[in-house]
């Protein structure tokens, strides 16, 4: 079963045809995303984080975030795909392991430090890539994202050479989260790329016409969501009918 997801969640990878995820964080989330009819499950590792009452950043004990990705895939039967950060210190085959004990299939793997924002070496990174490729096999769709424009000093040459790296160690898909210009990256990159879907993106028909193979909405949806609970505790407090 786990073989035949991760396949389902590979194919999906369609430039010109983006998956779009809309990044849950707990398992009531995960049941209202799947009931909505995305075809899949992606958790964000911020919003997981605040859920569980930590920092983003790998403040957060491995397990307890590997807990609620579990949590996650038990309520779902859809492929689920999870953000492990920079993979919170583990080794690449024990991720491996822990990680398809969830009952996920795929996974966020970042290339700069939590601890310092700093950019990892692109040679380091690969190799840990393909470290995890080793260890998965087939069993795990592997999403590099690539922290280029999250800095701010380096270039989309540098997003591009990274992410092309990226998919020679043996990632699906890469990620340039912040792209200014995912269709130029697209252009640049002979493989899969994932954008991410924030207030100021284009739609998601423009992005597919950029050859965009993944949409995410990151920890926006989570952020949106919290938004509104304190607005209606607020409303409570006041003494309103909140559901008015």
């Amino acid at each position: 079963m786990t073989s035949q997801k991760a396949a389902a969640l590979r194919a999906l990878h369609v430039p010109g045809d983006p998956l779009v995820l809309p990044n849950v964080w707990d398992a009531a989330s995960a049941r209202a995303v799947q009931e909505a009819g995305f075809s899949v499950v992606a958790t964000g590792s911020a919003a997981i984080a605040r859920v569980l009452g930590y920092d983003d950043g790998e403040a957060t004990p491995v397990a307890e975030m590997l807990a609620a990705v579990g949590r996650i895939a038990r309520v779902v039967e859809a492929p689920v795909t999870a953000d492990v950060e920079r993979g919170y210190g583990l080794k690449p085959a024990e991720l491996v392991e822990r990680l398809l004990a969830t009952g996920a299939v795929g996974c966020n793997l970042e290339d700069s430090d939590p601890g310092t924002g700093q950019m990892v070496d692109p040679g380091e990174q690969a190799d840990f890539l393909a470290e995890v490729r080793a260890a998965a096999g087939g069993e795990l769709v592997i999403n590099a994202r690539v922290d280029t424009f999250l800095g701010g000093a380096r270039t989309p040459e540098d997003a591009a050479a990274r992410a092309r790296r990226y998919l020679e160690a043996g990632a699906d898909c890469v990620y340039p989260i912040l792209a200014p210009d995912p269709a130029d990256l697209a252009a640049a990159i002979d493989g899969p790329v994932n954008v991410i879907y924030h207030k100021g993106s284009p739609s998601l028909a423009e992005l597919a016409a950029m050859g965009v193979a993944r949409v995410s909405f990151g920890h926006g949806l989570h952020a949106a969501a919290h938004a509104h609970a304190v607005h209606l505790f607020g409303r409570v407090r006041e003494g309103h009918n909140p559901y008015l």
